[in-house]
Order: C-alpha cells, then sequence, then structure tokens
C-alpha cells in the first residue's frame, strides 16, 4: 500500500484518540465521598450479558483519580471494576470516567453504584500479551490470536486447548452494474480484509480493546478502508466486534454485492454430530448436517434424541444393524442461509453443496440475528446487532460437510440487489447556478451535478463471535439471542447526571403543576408518535436505519420521502438533541434506543469521512447524500458527545476526534456558493450560508457563520479539549470568542472573516445580518458548557445581549438598533435564548416573556393526534397535522430549557399567559 493512502487513513475518521489521554500527575489524590448509581434502562438484569461499559459523570472536584474508584451492587458487596477517565473539568479533576464490568458481574441485581473504595480484582484476569506477528488476548482458558497483518483479523480462537475459531476476516462482493437489466455482461470481484495496523488501546483486567485498521483487498485493488475494534471482557465466550467501513467506491461502476464478517470453525465430528442453529422471530431454528429424524427405518430414540438437542449421539455400533450401514445414503446437507431481504420477512433455505438446488425449509418475519454452527466438541456462533432493521443482512454457514464450516454474517446480503450508490436522479438542466436555485425553490433540493455523490459516507454496524465448548442448548441460545436483538445496558441515572452539572440546560421532569404535566405529556406524545412512526413508515435498511423524515405531506398522508429537502432528516434543526436530552431527562430505554441509532447513522452516513468534503456533513435530502450542500451543521460534534459519555464508545470519539480540523476543509469547499447568484431575500428556510473567496479575503480566511459553522466546530474543539486536557483547544475556543467580541456588530453579524491558522474572526461584521438557523444547531447547547469554564467575559457579555434581544418586541428592536428586524423566525425556539438570559440575568421580566414566547409559538401545546386513513397502509393511522420533525425538534428542546432556566416565572397552571402583556 502506498504512503499516501495510509496517511489518508490515519488522517481520517478513523485516526483514533486513545494515546491522547493523559493520566496527569494532578490526579493523585483521593475522591470526596460521593456514588453514581448506574441501572439497567429496561429495568431488569438480562438473561446473558457479555460485560458492560459505560460513562458517568461527577461535579467538578469531586474525584481527581479513577484509580481510587470502585463498585458495589446496590447491598454494598464489592464488584470488580476497571476504570479510566473519558474527560476532565480545567481543574483536573475527573469530569466524566469510564468503567467496565466482568460479564455476568451483577447476577439479577438491578444497578451497581460507582464509589470510592476497594477494587478487588476479577477471578480470571483479561491478560494482553504479544510478539511481533500477533497479539494475544487470554480470556479464562479461551485464546484469541490477533493478526498483525494479512487478511485474518483473528488467526486462531483456542479453548481448552482446542481450536474453535480460524480466519476471522472481513469479506465483499462487487459487480461492476446494479443488475443484469444494465448489462449483458456481469463481471463480479471478491475481496477480503488486509490489516495495515492494530494498536492495543486498553489491557485488562476486566476489558481489553483491539482496533484493527485496513483495506478490503484483491491481488489488483483496495477499497473500502476499514476499522474494526474488538472488545474482549472477563468472564465472557464472546468478543464483541464494532465494525466501520468507508464507502469510496465509483458509484458508477462500483456496487457492492456483499459485505460480511466471516470465520471458519473446525469441524471433526461424525456428520450427523454437527449442527446448525439460527434464531428466529420466536425460537431456535435448529437441525443436523445428516439427520437422523424422520427417516424410514429409525436409528433409535437415544440418537434421535441426542441430535435433536445437540449432543453426542450414542457410538454407531449401538444402532440398529438395519440401519447403520445406511447411514451414509442420508444426503448431507453442508451449506444454510437465513436471508432477511426486507424488515417483514426472512427465509431459511439449505442445500447439500454448491451447484446443487437450495430447498427451502422456513419463513418467518423479523429473525433475531444468531446463527450457531459446531458439535459437541466445540463450535462457534455469530450475532449481528439491529439485524432485520439493517437489512438486507444474511446469516450462512457454508461447507458444514468438510473439515471446517464458514460462518458469515452479512451486513449486506449476497441475495439481495446490489448496493446502488449513485444518484437518485438526472441533473435536468439544472446546469448552473441560476437553475439550480429554481430547483431549489420548487422542491427545497440544493442541487449541484457532482455534489451528490456518496464518496466519503461511513457505516458502523455491531457483531459478537462466541467461542463455545459446545453445542448450546436452546435455553442458552435463547439467552444468546434476546441479547442481540435488544443488547442489555448499564447506564447512569438521570438525577446523578444532572447532579454533575454537565451537558448544558435541563432538569429531571417535575409535573408538579398543570402547565409543567403538560409540556412532560407533549413531549412524551412526540417521542412516541415518531418512534411508533419508525416502525409503521418502515424507517429501516441499511444506510437509513436510525434517521426519520424532515416534513409531513397531509394530502399524501405520507412523509414527503420523495420531495428534495423534505425528505431525511439529517439532524436538521438537532434532533439528535432532542433525542439526547429527553433521555437524559427520562432513562427511557425506547428513547436511547432511537437516539443511538440516529448517532449511530448521522455521525456516519450523513457525514464525509474522506475526500474533498470530509468533516462535513450533508443537508437533508431524497437520499442521505444526495444535496449538494456540505457543512459543519451536519457533522457538529455536540450531537455526537452524548452518547460518548454515557457509553465511552470508542468509535463515536474516533469520529469526534476527526472532526477537530474541520474548519481546514472549509478553506477549499464554499459551503454558501450559490447565495450571491440570488436575491438574499428569496433564500428558503434553511438556505445556504456562508461564503468562501469573498472579494477582500486574503489566503486562509474564509467567512464563516457563527451559528451553523464555529459552533459546530467548538462544539468539537470543546470536546477534544475535555478528552486530553490539551489547552491548545481551549485557546482555539477563546480566540474565536475573543475576536466575535471586537467586531462592531458581535453576534447580530451571524458571521465574519476567519482566519483557518489562528481560529480568529479578522475583519467583516459591521453589518447587522441576523439568521433564524445560527441558534439552532447545537451552539445554544454548547455555549451553555464552554462559558462557565473559559474566561471570555467581552464575548459572555455580547452572547448574553444576543439571547437577550434576539425575540425582543418590534418596537424595542427598532429603537434600539435603529432598523426594523429581519430573519428573527423560529421564535418559540428562541424562547431558550430569552431563558437563558433571564436566568443569568435573574429577570423576572425575560423570565415572563420567555415563556410567552414558548407558549405561543409556532408549534402550540396541547397537540394531539388524530386518525386518518391512509390508502397506501389500508387502515386508520394518527397524524399529527402540519408535522415537521424541525418543529417538533425544537419545542422539545425549548419545553426542556426554558423548564430547566425559566421554572420560577412559569404562568399559572393552566398556561395563561396573559398577565405577561
Amino acid at each position: 500500500m502506498s504512503a499516501s493512502r495510509r496517511d489518508v487513513l490515519r488522517t481520517s475518521l478513523f485516526a483514533g484518540v486513545a494515546g491522547l489521554l493523559p493520566s496527569p500527575a494532578w490526579t493523585r489524590t483521593t475522591p470526596v465521598g460521593i456514588a453514581n448509581a448506574v441501572r439497567w434502562i429496561d429495568g431488569h438484569a438480562p438473561v446473558w450479558e457479555g460485560g458492560q461499559s459505560f460513562g458517568v459523570a461527577w461535579p467538578k472536584g469531586a474525584v481527581r483519580d479513577t484509580r481510587t474508584l470502585g463498585a458495589s451492587r446496590a447491598a454494598s458487596s464489592p464488584v470488580p471494576v476497571q476504570s479510566w477517565p473519558l474527560a476532565y473539568w480545567p481543574d483536573g479533576s475527573i469530569k466524566w470516567s469510564g468503567h467496565a464490568l466482568e460479564a455476568g458481574a451483577l447476577g439479577t441485581a438491578a444497578q451497581v453504584q460507582i464509589v470510592a473504595g476497594a477494587n478487588p480484582g476479577p477471578a480470571k484476569s483479561v491478560t494482553v500479551s504479544e510478539t511481533a506477528s500477533e497479539v494475544v488476548v487470554r480470556v479464562g482458558e479461551t485464546q484469541w490470536h490477533v493478526s498483525r497483518s494479512g487478511a485474518a483479523l483473528v488467526s486462531s480462537v483456542d479453548r481448552a486447548g482446542r481450536t474453535v475459531i480460524e480466519n476471522l476476516r472481513l469479506v465483499a462482493r462487487r459487480q461492476d452494474a446494479a443488475s443484469s437489466e444494465e448489462t449483458v455482461t456481469l463481471t463480479t470481484t471478491s475481496y477480503a480484509s488486509r490489516v495495515d495496523t492494530v494498536v492495543i488501546e486498553q489491557r485488562g483486567p476486566i476489558r481489553a480493546v483491539v482496533k484493527i485498521d485496513g483495506y478490503h483487498a484483491d491481488p489488483t485493488r483496495q477499497w473500502l478502508p476499514f476499522s474494526v475494534r474488538l472488545y474482549f471482557t472477563a468472564g465472557s465466550d464472546a468478543v464483541r466486534l464494532v465494525h466501520s467501513f468507508i464507502w469510496d467506491g465509483n458509484s458508477d461502476h462500483d456496487f457492492l454485492s456483499g459485505l460480511g464478517v466471516q470465520a471458519q470453525v473446525p469441524l471433526d465430528a461424525p456428520l450427523h454430530d454437527r449442527h446448525v442453529r439460527f434464531a428466529t422471530d420466536h425460537g431456535i431454528w435448529g437441525e443436523a448436517v445428516r439427520p437422523l429424524t424422520g427417516l424410514r427405518r429409525d436409528p433409535g430414540e437415544a440418537f434421535r434424541t441426542a441430535q435433536i438437542r445437540g449432543h453426542a449421539t450414542p457410538p454407531l455400533d449401538r444402532m440398529p444393524a438395519a440401519v447403520q450401514p445406511l447411514i451414509e445414503d442420508i444426503p448431507a446437507w453442508s451449506d444454510f442461509r437465513l436471508s432477511q431481504p426486507h424488515a417483514d420477512g426472512y427465509a431459511i433455505t439449505k442445500r447439500t453443496r454448491l451447484g446443487r438446488s437450495p430447498i427451502q425449509s422456513l419463513e418467518g418475519a423479523r429473525a433475531r440475528g444468531l446463527a450457531y454452527v459446531g458439535s459437541p466438541q466445540g463450535g462457534a456462533a455469530i450475532g449481528l446487532a439491529n439485524f432485520w432493521k439493517r437489512h438486507p443482512s444474511q446469516l450462512e454457514v457454508t461447507g458444514a460437510g468438510g473439515v471446517a464450516a464458514e460462518l458469515t454474517a452479512w451486513l449486506w446480503s449476497p441475495d439481495a440487489p446490489a448496493m446502488d450508490m449513485r444518484s437518485y436522479r438526472d441533473t435536468l438542466g439544472m446546469t448552473d447556478y441560476t437553475k439550480q436555485n429554481l430547483g431549489l425553490d420548487i422542491t427545497y433540493e440544493d442541487y449541484e451535478p457532482g455534489w451528490d455523490s456518496a464518496r466519503g459516507i461511513a457505516r458502523t454496524s455491531e457483531l459478537w463471535l462466541w467461542a463455545l465448548p459446545a453445542t448450546p442448548d436452546d435455553t442458552h441460545l435463547e439467552a444468546l439471542a434476546a441479547f442481540v436483538e435488544t443488547p442489555p445496558r448499564l447506564l447512569a441515572v438521570p438525577e446523578d447526571v444532572h447532579r454533575a452539572v454537565v451537558l448544558g440546560d435541563w432538569s429531571v421532569p417535575d409535573c408538579a403543576t398543570p402547565l409543567a404535566a403538560r409540556i412532560e405529556d407533549q413531549n412524551n406524545l412526540l417521542l412516541g408518535h415518531y418512534r411508533d412512526e419508525i416502525e409503521r413508515r418502515r424507517w429501516y435498511g441499511f444506510w437509513n436505519h436510525g434517521d426519520v423524515m424532515h416534513t409531513y405531506d397531509t394530502d399524501r398522508h405520507q412523509w414527503r420521502y420523495d420531495i428534495g429537502g423534505y425528505a431525511w432528516d439529517n439532524s436538521e434543526l438537532s434532533t439528535d438533541l432532542w433525542l439526547w436530552y429527553s433521555y437524559l431527562r427520562s432513562g427511557r430505554a425506547d428513547v436511547f434506543r432511537m437516539a443511538e441509532a440516529m448517532t449511530r447513522h448521522t455521525g456516519e452516513v450523513d457525514v464525509y469521512h474522506i475526500g474533498p468534503w470530509a468533516g462535513l456533513g450533508t443537508r437533508h435530502g431524497v437520499q442521505h447524500w444526495s444535496d449538494s450542500s456540505k457543512q459543519p451543521r451536519v457533522s457538529n460534534a455536540a450531537y455526537r458527545r452524548i452518547y460518548y459519555y454515557l457509553t465511552g464508545d470508542e468509535r463515536v470519539g474516533d469520529l469526534m476526534h476527526a472532526l477537530i480540523h474541520s474548519d481546514r476543509t472549509l478553506a477549499t469547499v464554499d459551503i454558501g456558493r450559490k447565495v450571491e447568484a440570488r436575491a438574499p431575500d428569496s433564500l428558503p428556510p434553511g438556505g445556504i450560508t456562508g461564503i468562501v473567496g469573498q472579494a477582500g479575503l486574503k489566503t486562509g480566511q474564509i467567512q464563516l457563520g457563527f451559528g451553523t459553522s464555529w459552533g459546530s466546530l467548538v462544539g468539537a474543539w470543546f470536546t477534544e479539549w475535555e478528552r486530553t486536557g490539551d489547552i491548545h483547544w481551549r485557546d482555539r475556543i477563546v480566540a474565536g470568542m475573543d475576536s466575535i467580541a471586537t467586531l462592531p456588530r458581535q453576534w447580530w453579524a451571524g458571521g465574519a472573516n476567519y482566519d483557518v491558522a489562528t481560529g480568529r474572526f479578522v475583519s467583516g461584521g459591521a453589518a447587522i445580518s441576523v439568521s433564524h438557523l445560527n441558534a439552532v444547531f447545537g451552539v445554544v447547547e454548547i455555549m451553555s458548557e464552554v462559558l462557565p469554564l473559559v474566561h471570555a467575559p467581552a464575548y459572555e457579555a455580547a452572547w448574553l445581549d444576543y439571547c437577550t434581544w434576539y425575540n425582543a418586541p418590534v418596537e424595542a428592536w427598532t429603537a434600539r438598533f435603529g432598523e426594523p428586524p429581519r430573519g428573527h423566525n423560529l421564535s418559540q425556539a428562541h424562547s431558550r435564548l430569552t431563558a437563558y438570559a433571564a436566568s443569568r440575568r435573574r429577570n423576572a421580566q425575560l423570565g415572563g416573556r420567555a415563556w410567552q414566547e414558548f407558549l405561543s409559538g409556532e408549534l402550540p401545546t396541547g397537540l394531539s393526534a388524530r386518525l386518518v386513513h391512509s390508502g397506501a397502509i389500508g387502515e386508520d393511522i394518527p397524524e399529527i397535522s402540519k408535522l415537521s420533525t424541525n418543529g417538533a425538534a425544537q419545542w422539545g428542546l425549548a419545553a426542556i430549557q426554558v423548564l430547566a432556566l425559566a421554572r420560577t416565572w412559569m404562568p399559572n397552571g393552566q398556561g395563561n399567559t396573559t398577565s405577561l402583556g
């Protein structure tokens, strides 16, 4: 591989920060007596779990060294725990700590506490050793041999001296056209993983993490860069795999016809003692390679029962003499396949070998994503999370009649149509900005040829691979299947996270007044509506799962999935933050899983990780990558950091770290390139902001919007400062703040000329240019976290002035600024700015005004869903008239923050605001 290709990979989204996390000398003292409760979000312990990792928050100064932390069950019995810092307060104390528990550590206990105290070691520690050629991880009696080069990620897995898994690798298949409909001859090519680098990120004693980077390759090409983390946990038979890859193909010629994770499972048992299992929607499908049941000649109950149960059958000499010589005449089934082509159907087929016709065995709705192959002497199981939600997916066992079976989890099924990454549309004559802006006016789509490419987007999947001593019984397989289908989570309780004063302005729900109860009910109504719409509209699929639609069409009783910028939401107006703050307050499992899926989606699919737009995201559209507007407001680290701190997820940490230099991309990508070709007052809501190459700018300078662009960059820099303690990132934030404060119009300019090298705004900002978008892409939330931790008094005054006056009455605004307000839309969303100013200034008038703005804004408090008949679905469905995700997300965020900041000034319990004037 060329040096340039290595450099691209290492500086892309896969550039982790494991080596950047210091354990400074100031973290050597004992923490104060304080505890953090962590509980199962589903309310009960799972039947099986393979170990847990999570983050907890600490008030400033409370904890100075994670090595002084322990864990205990509710009954105060100590539990072994591995701890590490996730983030620091500016004084060096721990802000967030990460923790890992061994498999089954809690038993049936509902929660555990992270406390200052003793930390007993695990009964059997995870150990890591390394040589020039491999890394060996030992978990109990199992050794995992991780390769440093070649095709195999794991060369072998040995359990109790027996090899049960070999040659774990990644596989891909490509064809040169979408289907035979488009070409006479279809050429296919196969690729396997090629390991480039291996990094040990954690070494135990409870949790070890190994990160592997590389490419998919054949003798003539390497592409599809990947990053796979292997997680090993004390007490667990399984390794967790977090699999990420970047799509870097040519959409016109590269059509993925398969993408998977594959392992070989050695088999030396008789064919009738080899077992295959699939988890179906409600049970376990199980058969042997050579069946002994249903035969014309009965081999005997002992043989039949043993085979059904997955046990070793008796010796053949105990089989009836009339049957024993005939078993070689029973066809052996070598290949087994469970295909899930869509969200509502799967099929299990099997065949005797390649080249023979498969036969159908079973069909069902939603398989849970678990497969096993093995014998009484050992075997392997593989599980794929979100199996039916990420269709087309597939589980496959091939070669089970030979010396080793191949066990494959296909992230993209070879039985499905090939992955087509081409644009959904033609140019339609839109060859210049004037014509493109006409299209924007009618479909709300920013289209430009060549800017609708998928090259550079990514996807992350989660899998588990079990090395097992024998074929498990159905009860055990059911427990594994339940784990794969709904992975259990230990997470910090909302009250303890809130007590630490982290993640901005929010509060736990308090329904003591009728108005507060109505607001909470409406937020729950909206959350439930979107949760149910995901299922009702089947917002599933490999590239779609996790996103929601942007705007509803009441005429069709359908979301505008096919209309330009009204289709997929792509984080527009901070949907991610609405879900995360709703989870933080409630601890609801359904909301967490919606938010988790959205974080996995929006941080990967909606963002470019290599190429000319690296570090930028794509505006909302019919395809997640089809809109030509590429902006940092979508790649925003503020949308990822809550998930990162709650879970300690290293992959999301990589994604945020990759954004710290996104402003360099803005020096070469003009994100506001069409604005000068049209009248400013004709821009639609959500129109493009920021112009690169404006007259008078020097080399290395760009025009940058404060809220949508600079504010998004601040989210990445602030997170990097927290995670590493590197004050360079704090100083870069302050440089921007101080320079905004010196501009003639400060925040009211909306943006100014920015120097990429210094992070300062160097000129411009003399005219008032208010944008309703500047404060609705996470900058409000990130400012509430950053400002208490930095010294920028002039900027803080400017920000507070903006919060105070954005929603000011027209007469007052005009009197102060000498011109009428323009661009002051989304008044309800901006009520939280007024609430912030009221809280900081302790101003009752502003507090009352915040409530008035919130209650009289675009989305009324008191929504309800009505039933309408959907001809497409064929039944009555709930509908909230004129619903947009913009409105729902911003109403939710405003509700949460106004409740937290201005509760003191809440009007009477019925929401009557007449006394506010």
